[in-house]
């Protein structure tokens, strides 16, 4: 199985949506039982909260369920057992190559390197803003989750080809 973590500041924006997006690209590729997602945050803010009810509302205007998602933390274990841990930002990054041992450094990346149509380097935090910044983060999401479903498709077929 191919793991996808999805990681922002506090789990509660750009993460959970981006695991929503992700979690119904892989189905509607009918790949659930080898691709498995999640999302956390670099910090402790919003532990055990719902997402933002902005992210959720935009979220669901677009057919994405993320009511369901549970703020939670980066926790050591991750670093292993995630096949690519994707920031959203460059401190999220940074903060997590603080965290993760040397030996898993190589999986951690900014999620907007796998964007198409954006050059954006990072995807923009929607907390202190309106409505259009948390759909702007689901265009970035969208596009950029498109991308990493190439990689873990082809992975996945590598896998049950072998």
């Amino acid at each position: 199985m191919t793991k996808v973590l999805f990681v922002c500041t506090g789990n509660i924006c750009r993460s959970p949506s981006a695991e929503g997006v992700f979690r119904h690209y892989v189905k509607e590729a009918g790949l659930e039982d080898v691709i498995g997602v999640d999302s956390a945050g670099t910090h402790a803010y919003h532990v055990g909260e719902a997402p933002d009810v902005r992210s959720q509302a935009a979220a669901r205007k677009r057919g994405y369920d993320i009511s369901h998602i549970v703020a939670r933390q980066v926790k050591a274990d991750d670093f292993r057992e995630f096949d690519l841990i994707l920031a959203m930002d460059w401190e999220n990054l940074a903060a997590l190559q603080q965290m993760c041992p040397k030996v898993y450094q190589h999986k951690l990346m900014l999620l907007m390197r796998f964007s198409n149509e954006y050059e954006e380097a990072t995807v923009p935090d929607p907390y202190y803003g309106g409505p259009e910044g948390f759909n702007k983060v689901l265009d970035y999401l969208e596009d950029a989750c498109e991308g990493v479903m190439e990689l873990v498709r082809k992975r996945a077929h590598q896998h049950q080809a072998a």
